[in-house]
């Protein structure tokens, strides 16, 4: 089933209808085609007016669900081969859950996982299979009412994985979930939740792709993480999208006492980028979030961080890092908010930008709201170019222009690509240098 044209109610019972979801589910996704509606557009989202959402397929069912590499189509393993997965899987992960288009169509968990109690399903299974568990936190850590395009999502969510991690458990290797827009003119709009209960760790990998395009697709997903006490969760985002993808993402975790969190988001690819991970950090919490990305010519690039400290003692450290090239713009926009009670709770937001010719442009919004007198907050930022003696330098030493600016690239971004898995981080260096050799993985 492909459903695409006018969004109204009748399109959101359609796409609940086809899911099988109890009431409670189809109740939130009219609400939030309500708040959509009347909802304006966000002052700080562009691209959109490229865009004529009524004419992309917002759902489309792939009748697959696989248990093994081997059970999917030929046209749809491919995909995943060439980027490794299977390997990845095999050597790396504990789990692994791939989604196609609107759905996921892979999903294998390790045994050693599920004798722990580990939880790792596709979303829509979740909701039918745990609905009292998914109830009590979904749309309740980024709500459908955050602004238009969060709300677009509740209404229309579709794939995604749900992640729960017992009292007490550490999953020894990470978990991924992988999501592909495999053609233009599609939105895709999954939801990724994951719980962790008191003292529990997990590393979560997200990792998105696509083909090029010659047309826009449209990308709306959503992360909700709840980190109880004492748990500690760290979530790394991996994302290469082709060109012409407008990418937005909905993205919160919520740090109990004790807990902590950390995010790390890379970023190449797409026409334009939104992303900001956002921390509510109770009593003694920590957060830590590093992002970066690249804006290549023609490509507008947004990241940052919103952390909102409502608990004593609570810590948050901010590392961004960007590159732009081109006419390419990179804009780092960031929130630290220290509400009344934080007493002694402390920020620090670094942010550093590398122009790599006179064309390419970086910007840094800081935002911070201090309510409360003994909370503390430090930033800075940087803005450095590539110089002539550099390149000058590493052309006498025999490397060739394209190989100089991914060496500069490569090693301007060393320290935050260093947070990443070793395997990915490999990724990520041989994509660094495609991108700066006239090609985009």
């Amino acid at each position: 089933m492909r459903t695409l044209g006018k969004i109204d109610p009748s399109l959101v019972e359609e796409i609940s209808r086809k899911k099988g979801e109890p009431e409670w589910m189809r109740r939130l996704r009219l609400r939030a085609l309500e708040l959509f509606e009347k909802l304006p557009d966000p002052e700080w989202l562009g691209g959109l007016d490229e865009l004529n959402i009524e004419e992309m397929v917002l759902f489309e069912e792939v009748d697959v669900r696989a248990s093994s590499w081997d059970e999917l189509p030929p046209e749809i393993r491919k995909f995943y081969e060439e980027m490794k997965l299977p390997e990845m899987e095999k050597r790396y992960l504990a789990g692994l859950s791939t989604s196609f288009d609107s759905e996921m169509v892979y999903t294998h968990v390790k045994k050693y996982l599920e004798e722990k109690g580990v939880i790792l399903l596709p979303m829509e299974e979740a909701v039918k299979r745990y609905p009292d568990l998914v109830k009590r936190y979904f749309g309740r850590i980024f709500p459908p009412a955050e602004h238009k395009y969060a709300a677009l999502h509740y209404a229309l969510w579709s794939g995604g994985v749900f992640v729960y991690v017992p009292r007490g458990v550490k999953v020894e290797f990470p978990v991924e979930a992988f999501f592909l827009i495999s053609e233009e003119l599609l939105a895709q709009f999954e939801h990724t939740l994951i719980v962790l209960e008191e003292d529990a760790y997990l590393h979560f990998i997200e990792g998105c792709s696509s083909p090029q395009f010659r047309k826009f697709s449209f990308h709306d997903g959503a992360v909700e993480a709840y980190v109880h006490r004492n748990a500690h969760l760290k979530f790394t985002t991996v994302q290469n999208w082709g060109k012409n993808i407008i990418n937005f993402n909905n993205k919160r975790a919520i740090a109990e006492e004790g807990s902590t969190v950390e995010w790390v988001e890379g970023s190449f690819g797409s026409w334009k980028s939104y992303v900001y991970p956002s921390v509510i950090l109770r009593e003694k919490a920590r957060a830590r979030i590093s992002n970066f990305s690249i804006a290549h010519a023609g490509e507008w690039k947004e990241s940052g961080a919103k952390l909102f400290h409502v608990g004593k003692e609570s810590r948050s450290t901010v590392t961004a890092k960007s590159i732009s090239t081109g006419d390419g713009v990179s804009v780092f926009r960031g929130l630290v908010r220290m509400n009344r009670g934080a007493e002694r709770a402390f920020s620090s937001v670094s942010c550093d930008s590398l122009l790599m010719d006179p064309q390419s442009k970086a910007f840094t919004y800081p935002h911070n709201q201090i309510e409360e007198p003994s909370a503390r907050i430090s930033y800075e930022a940087s803005t450095s170019f590539l110089s002539e003696e550099q390149m000058f330098y590493l052309r006498s030493r025999g490397l060739d222009e394209d190989a100089a600016r991914a060496l500069i690239a490569t090693g301007f971004l060393s320290d935050v690509i260093a947070e990443l898995p070793p395997e990915y981080g490999a990724v990520f260096r041989r994509v660094l240098e495609y991108n700066f050799r006239g090609s985009v993985g």
